[in-house]
C-alpha cells in the first residue's frame, strides 16, 4: 500500500509514519531531528518519510515565519534522504512550485486548503512524484474521490496518498470525524490521519494558531485502530521554540514511547 519505491520497511506490515518538524528551521536541527526518528523507525521496523516544510505560504500575520529560503531548506530536505536513505516529503502551494521542488523531494504534498485546486494537483500529478493530498477541512472523506480522480486523469501512474486532518467544528476548533478513513480508503488509496494538525485551535485571536497536543496519541491511537495504513505527526526537540505551528507538536522526546504503544495496538488488530 505504500506507493514509495525508496521506503525502508516497507513489508513489515505497520503502519508507515510521516513526521519531522512542521517548518525547516535549519540544517542541524532537520538532521538531529531526521536522525533521531530514523533510528527508532529502523528499530520498530516502521516505514518513515520524513517531513518538513521547505516554506510556509498559509499563515495568519504578515510577520508570520515562512521559511528559511527555498532552494536552501530544499536542498537540505535532500541531504537528509541522502544521508538517511529515506524518502522525504513537503508542501507545494501554487503550480509552479511542483516541478521545483520535485527535483529534491520523494512526496508533493497539497496542503488541506489547497486540495481542490485542480491546475495545483495537476501539476503535482505531472512531476511523477507521489502526491499526499490532505482532505480540507471543509470537505467529507467521500468527496476527495474528485481529488484522486484529477490526479489520476492527468498521470494514471501517479502514485496517491489521502491524508485527513480534521474538520472545522465552529470558528477555533477541529473535530475527527474517523468514518472518513474507511471512505477514503475505499478508493483504493494509502489512507494517512495527521495527529498534529486535527488538533489545532484555528483563528485565535493572537493571530497565533492554538493547539491540544496532549491528546495526539488518542488520535493516533484511535485512527490505527480503524485502520489507518499511516500516521502524520509533526515532532519538534522544544515545541514551544518551534517558528511554526509548535502549539501542537509532539516533542521529540515523546515519540519513542509512542510509537512503541502505536505498534502494540497495529499488531493487537492484525
Amino acid at each position: 500500500m505504500i506507493p514509495i519505491s525508496n521506503i525502508k520497511n516497507a513489508d513489515s506490515h505497520l503502519f508507515f509514519l510521516m513526521a519531522g518538524p512542521c517548518a525547516i528551521e535549519g540544517r542541524d536541527m532537520a538532521l538531529r531531528i531526521a536522525e533521531h526518528i530514523t533510528s527508532l523507525t529502523d528499530r520498530l521496523k516502521i516505514p518513515y518519510i520524513f517531513k518538513g516544510s521547505y516554506r510556509k505560504a498559509n499563515r495568519t500575520k504578515i510577520d508570520s515565519f515562512t521559511g528559511i529560503g527555498d532552494e536552501k531548506a530544499l536542498k537540505i530536505l535532500e541531504e537528509v534522504r541522502n544521508t538517511f536513505g529515506v524518502p522525504v516529503v513537503t508542501d507545494i502551494h501554487e503550480s509552479h512550485e511542483a516541478a521545483f521542488a520535485a527535483e529534491y523531494v520523494d512526496v508533493l504534498q497539497i496542503p488541506a486548503f489547497l486540495c481542490r485546486q485542480t491546475e495545483l494537483l495537476a501539476a503535482a500529478a505531472r512531476t511523477g512524484k507521489a502526491v499526499n493530498v490532505k482532505k480540507g477541512q471543509f470537505l467529507s472523506g467521500a468527496s476527495m474521490k474528485f481529488a484522486v480522480e484529477k490526479i489520476n486523469e492527468v498521470n494514471p501512474g501517479c502514485p496517491v496518498i489521502l491524508t485527513d486532518r480534521g474538520n472545522s467544528f465552529g470558528y477555533g476548533d477541529l473535530i475527527v470525524d474517523y468514518r472518513n478513513l474507511p471512505e477514503m480508503s475505499s478508493f483504493g488509496v494509502p489512507v494517512v490521519m495527521d495527529c498534529t494538525h486535527s488538533l489545532q485551535q484555528p483563528n485565535q485571536a493572537s493571530g497565533v494558531t492554538g493547539g491540544k497536543p496532549k491528546l495526539i496519541e488518542t488520535i493516533a491511537k484511535a485512527a490505527i485502530a480503524v485502520g489507518a495504513d499511516g500516521l502524520f505527526i509533526e515532532t519538534h526537540f522544544n515545541p514551544s521554540e518551534a517558528k511554526s505551528d509548535g502549539a501542537n507538536m509532539l516533542p521529540l522526546d515523546q515519540l519513542e514511547g509512542l510509537l512503541e504503544r502505536l505498534v502494540r495496538v497495529r499488531e493487537a488488530i492484525m
